[in-house]
């Protein structure tokens, strides 16, 4: 059951960053991330909190020049709180939120397909076309 005190916020200042890098660096997809690029991924993204309680219990950004593209990313729910509809209000709230409206929208996941389709999203027609340009891993 969703909180009923649930507060969603763009307020970067809000942000917990310590528990926001915790969560990230042990993820899957930003496995041992470091503080210093969590903290300017925030500082460049639009990000949105999900607080109840008196504190962060959600985080995810958007990656976007706000006129043609958005790129969903670090979507989580603190474990002990997942299932209880917190995704599905912060992913409601991305995709109401005034600047985002009308872009292209992507992003990855491995295990979390059902909920971003409910919202609409599919898998790409032709990840062919797609290409991508990682770091170098020395």
């Amino acid at each position: 059951m969703l909180p009923e005190d649930l507060e969603i916020s763009t307020d970067r200042a809000r942000i917990d960053v310590d528990l926001v890098h915790r969560f990230l660096a042990a993820s899957y997809w930003a496995n041992g991330r470091p503080r210093e690029i969590v903290e300017r991924s925030i500082e460049h993204s639009l990000c949105f909190g999900a607080y109840t309680g008196g504190r962060q219990v959600a985080f995810a950004r958007v990656i976007t020049d706000y006129a043609v593209h958005a790129y969903l990313a670090d979507v989580f729910v603190v474990p002990e709180l997942c299932g209880r509809g917190i995704s599905k209000a912060l992913m409601r709230a991305i995709l109401d939120h005034s600047r985002l409206q009308g872009l292209r929208w992507t992003l990855g996941t491995r295990d979390a397909h059902g909920l971003y389709a409910q919202f609409g999203f599919k898998p790409l027609e032709h990840p062919e076309d797609m290409m991508r340009l990682l770091p170098d891993e020395d």
